[in-house]
């Protein structure tokens, strides 16, 4: 029969499991927990890694001012790994093992599409970074990025106009998926209406992870000969490697075929040649080399959060991009909303988010549709420069209003402009 010291040494022993377990509960819930979720393997790391990173400082930042609600923000990071179906397996990891009350992350319009259902089902939400091709309104996402009126259209009319090279034809090339295909299919409509014929557009589509393109510029040299011709490039992740190495090649220059990018910024130029590059161009809502106290302040901040965190490459030389500081809002802006909900809830979010405003790294302040998930943004137009940066040659005096779904395309004209509630 047990003595009663045993009883006792047990009952001791007891209570300070109960405690540690009923410590560990109430350290758990002390935190706030976000995911992060982007790729850090495959052909789209090259582009998604720096914005996992740019997630971790603005919460390293947010943590150092006392967090959200009182609470230090936690980061659940995920690698999708460039795998679409694999960003869905995540999402749901991170809403029903992890608990996240947000999600960061996503760079196609693939793996957005791939998580969608997961959102919705979970009633989770997902903050979505980069520019796409719209044609979307889902109560669970912001979509911080540019939709077409923010970045293809103004891109276009650019190279349209006498300063952009007056262009008469045009090759729409990208890579074959959803947010390429969508933005064409938007674009030759838009060209139509400028008196463009369907003989003076070429459209071309490649693989992802696509890295020979010979054949692809010896035809856009061969299609240029008949009249002034302008590439807009839609290719995503490491193709638009070889495809500039491949323009250098054949000596196909900015003054002979101007090329503007939608998905080329200052981190993919990182690992190229850009001396025969100069004078191509690329449309963004932010370039690292713009003049505004705002932006001094943000890049100050990666480049001390690069180096102590010793991350590849940006410890020796650090850049920022539009991705970048289009997650930088996004986390900045969820956290606002939190604060005004005094939850984190995520419907009560979704409700505290219209019509937040933020002063962005470009110096302008940025707004929150107070109906459509979608940011009020200035557009850019930057050359590319000898030295690896951008010089911005266009910009819109305001920032512009996102029109997600693109008066352009049959069916829209009745769309809501405001995503169904649940």
């Amino acid at each position: 029969m047990p003595t009663p010291a045993f009883h006792s040494r047990h009952a001791v022993q007891l209570i300070a499991l109960v405690t540690a377990l009923t410590g560990w509960n109430a350290r758990a819930e002390d935190t706030i927990k976000v995911g992060v979720m982007h790729s850090l393997s495959g052909t789209m790391a090259i582009s998604e890694t720096a914005l996992k990173d740019t997630v971790l400082m603005a919460i390293a930042e947010i943590n150092a001012q006392g967090g959200v609600l009182g609470k230090p923000l936690e980061a659940v990071v995920v690698d999708p790994a460039s795998n679409w179906p694999l960003f869905a397996e995540k999402a749901r990891r991170l809403l029903t093992q992890d608990r996240v009350a947000v999600i960061f992350g996503c760079w196609t319009s693939v793996s957005r599409k791939a998580v969608l259902p997961v959102l919705e089902e979970l009633n989770g939400l997902l903050f979505y970074p980069v520019q796409y091709e719209g044609e979307e309104l889902s109560r669970q996402v912001f979509y911080t990025g540019a939709a077409p009126n923010q970045q293809a259209i103004p891109a276009v009319d650019y190279l349209m106009s006498p300063a952009g090279g007056a262009a008469k034809r045009w090759v729409l090339l990208g890579t074959d998926y959803v947010y390429p295909r969508t933005t064409n299919k938007i674009l030759r409509a838009y060209l139509k209406t400028r008196g463009v014929k369907d003989r003076d557009i070429d459209e071309k589509y490649t693989p992802f992870g696509h890295s020979d393109y010979q054949s692809i510029v010896a035809d856009i040299k061969k299609f240029s000969a008949e009249g002034k011709t302008a590439v807009v490039s839609t290719i995503n992740g490491d193709s638009n490697l070889s495809f500039y190495q491949e323009l250098s090649k054949a000596g196909l220059k900015a003054k002979d075929v101007p090329v503007v990018a939608f998905s080329v910024g200052e981190e993919e130029l990182r690992s190229l040649d850009t001396k025969p590059l100069a004078g191509h161009l690329a449309a963004w809502n932010y370039f690292m080399s713009i003049k505004s106290p705002a932006n001094a302040d943000f890049i100050n901040k990666w480049t001390r959060y690069a180096k102590a965190k010793g991350l590849a490459g940006h410890k020796d030389r650090p850049l920022t991009n539009d991705p970048m500081e289009a997650t930088y809002i996004g986390v900045h802006l969820w956290k606002q909303a939190v604060e005004k909900a005094k939850s984190t809830a995520v419907d009560q979010v979704i409700a505290a988010m219209a019509g937040q405003t933020f002063r962005a790294p470009s110096g302008i302040t940025v707004k929150m549709d107070e109906k459509n998930h979608h940011l009020h943004k200035p557009v850019f137009i930057g050359e590319i420069q000898a030295g690896g940066q951008f010089q911005v040659v266009w910009q819109t005096p305001s920032p512009v209003k996102a029109k997600p779904w693109s008066p352009l395309l049959e069916g829209n004209a009745n769309r809501p402009d405001a995503p169904a509630q649940r």
